[in-house]
């Protein structure tokens, strides 16, 4: 008898491990939401739409506006720049290099060329806070993130490019505030390092490919679903390609983040201008997305009011 007792007593641990596991099981699988500027991001949510000017500004803050007010009148929920100091990012030898263009010609007359001071920053925050969209950048190094700090962005982008820099993840990390990590000309086993150290809260991981622009065999879009399965955290696509069906794609393949660049003309000089969408275009993008989330629906079948009056006309047996 007191054997017997024991087999049952045992059998309702193990249930009750089981049971424990299950829940902690359940609430891993949880996947989180990510707030950014009161904007909630990750599934279930509305599809959160970045229009990166980055550099196609060329320099010009009058462009840069411009380019403000195609986002604003697109939908667009934020607009994204690049940040570097340069004498940091670039090696004496890199900046002395030749280079042909419009601020003079090295390499060096470029890239400060492109940078915008703080002064320029300045009238962009107040510019996106009258047009009542959210702002923040890509610092490509730490200064630049101290830089940006003094703006009070509600988030860091990490680029493609610095995704193995160590240093740039654990600084922006330190800033406690939500990180969208893009992922292109990286390994599997380098986005999990980069993960380890920013940690899956607060994250959103971009899909992307950093070919300028990416030919259609490249984006591999299937790897936002192999994403998804592998963390918690929401999922996006960051996109280079001509053209803009690939970023509908990615929200069917679930895709909580669309990122793509804007020119105001693709012909305009540039290293990111044929990659980019011009002001029709990006209207189209963004209507197309909000389309396709509607379509998606939340999964759940139903049988809608509208059926019912053709349901009572065509079925036969109820």
């Amino acid at each position: 008898m007191e054997a017997g007792l024991a087999g049952n007593l045992l059998v309702i641990k193990v249930e009750i491990i089981k049971i424990k596991s299950y829940k902690k099981m359940e609430q891993e699988n949880k996947k989180r939401i990510v707030k950014i500027g009161g904007q909630e991001i990750g599934d279930g949510c509305p599809v959160f739409i970045v229009t990166e000017i980055g550099i196609n500004h060329n320099g010009d803050i009058n462009i840069a506006k411009k380019l403000i007010d195609e986002a604003v009148s697109a939908g667009c929920d934020a607009i994204k720049f690049q940040k570097r100091t340069i004498e940091l990012v670039y090696t004496p030898e890199e900046l002395a290099k030749p280079r042909e263009n419009p601020f003079g010609s090295t390499n060096g007359d470029l890239k400060r060329g492109l940078e915008f001071s703080e002064k320029e920053y300045q009238e962009i925050d107040r510019y996106c806070k009258e047009k009542n969209i959210i702002w923040f950048a890509s610092p490509w190094d730490v200064k630049s993130v101290d830089f940006l700090e003094k703006f009070n962005v509600p988030c860091y982008k990490v680029a493609s490019a610095s995704l193995t820099d160590d240093e740039l993840l654990k600084h922006v990390k330190s800033k406690g505030k939500p990180v969208i990590l893009s992922t292109g000309m990286s390994t599997e086993e380098q986005i999990k390092h980069a993960v380890s150290i920013l940690g899956e809260d607060d994250l959103i991981i971009l899909h992307c490919t950093s070919t300028y622009p990416s030919e259609p065999e490249e984006l591999n879009l299937k790897v936002i679903e192999r994403l998804k399965s592998q963390s918690n955290t929401p999922i996006g696509y960051s996109g280079h390609e001509v053209g803009l069906f690939p970023a509908a794609a990615a929200v069917v393949l679930g895709a909580s983040v669309v990122e793509r660049h804007i020119t105001l003309d693709r012909a305009m000089w540039g290293s990111d201008q044929s990659a980019s969408v011009e002001p029709q275009g990006l209207q189209k993008l963004v209507k197309n997305i909000r389309i396709v989330s509607r379509i998606l629906g939340d999964g759940k079948k139903r049988v809608y009011e509208s059926e019912k009056p053709i349901l009572e006309k065509l079925r036969k047996v109820k």
